[in-house]
């Protein structure tokens, strides 16, 4: 990647919102380096080379301490400043939390939650150095509610919450900025991977993941510090979160989110 091209590293970027948001820096004229575990990588690298950028694939499982090291190892061999980051890969499981499998369980929390912090803790001190950078952490509005047959789910995206917010103020002196993405219900693989068909949330209409991503690709260069993404029933339950309940909001989540709710008429 002998350019003059800005560096963009995205994650979770084989599909979904992971490869909207890396068309997005294609398309602006960012470098990648893109992530994910799955075969389909290859596919989404060769198609996002067609916008005329340099892309490099590191097919990686980001669950693992040592899939993180070996995405930041590939960063650092290109001896070029990350100029923006989309911490993007993260996995969800449906049903109720004392019949999943832990190991199920267990495997959102080190995707979702364990691979961003060692992952932003690895590139955010060059960003620093540098004086200026652009990160995005996709939360979700689920960060926002109790997420009845979601709980880890739901939980793990609270943490990002969390963690996005409280990394804005530590950074907002350093030219970093922080960017937390929340999208809604989306058009992607998430609902079958994890095993939530028959629910009211799955049959559901959803938003496009190209809009979320744009929303949040704008959201991150101009450095907001969120945003709600996706269509207009989003943002609306995005407002109506701040001020409801949990329990409304759990009990509402139940409705949507139970195994079979799908099936209800």
């Amino acid at each position: 990647m002998e350019t003059t091209n800005p560096l963009a590293v995205v994650t979770g970027a084989s599909s979904g919102i992971g490869y909207e948001l890396a068309r997005q820096f294609a398309k602006h004229g960012f470098d990648l380096i893109i992530a994910a575990e799955d075969d389909a990588l290859a596919s989404a690298a060769s198609t996002l080379t067609t916008h005329g950028t340099g892309v490099q694939a590191v097919q990686t499982d980001l669950g693992t301490r040592e899939g993180v090291e070996e995405l930041h190892r590939s960063v650092v061999a290109t001896r070029r400043p990350v100029a923006a980051a989309a911490l993007n890969a993260g996995i969800g499981k449906g049903g109720p939390f004392l019949e999943n499998d832990l190991a199920d369980e267990l495997e959102i929390i080190d995707l979702n939650v364990t691979s961003t912090v060692h992952l932003a803790k690895l590139l955010l001190p060059g960003m620093v150095e540098a004086g200026e950078g652009r990160m995005l952490v996709t939360s979700s509005i689920a960060s926002t509610m109790p997420g009845s047959f979601q709980a880890v789910y739901n939980a793990s995206k609270s943490f990002l919450q969390s963690f996005a917010q409280a990394l804005q103020n530590e950074l907002k002196d350093t030219g970093v900025t922080v960017t937390s993405l929340m999208p809604g219900p989306t058009e992607t693989e998430f609902f079958e991977r994890a095993d939530m068909l028959d629910t009211k949330v799955g049959r559901a209409d959803k938003d496009d993941p190209a809009q979320v991503a744009a929303q949040g690709f704008e959201a991150m260069m101009a450095g907001r510090d969120k945003v709600v993404a996706g269509s207009w029933k989003t943002k609306a339950q995005g407002l109506a979160n701040r001020v409801l309940p949990d329990s409304l909001k759990a009990q509402a989540h139940r409705g949507m989110a139970r195994p079979g709710s799908g099936e209800d008429t």
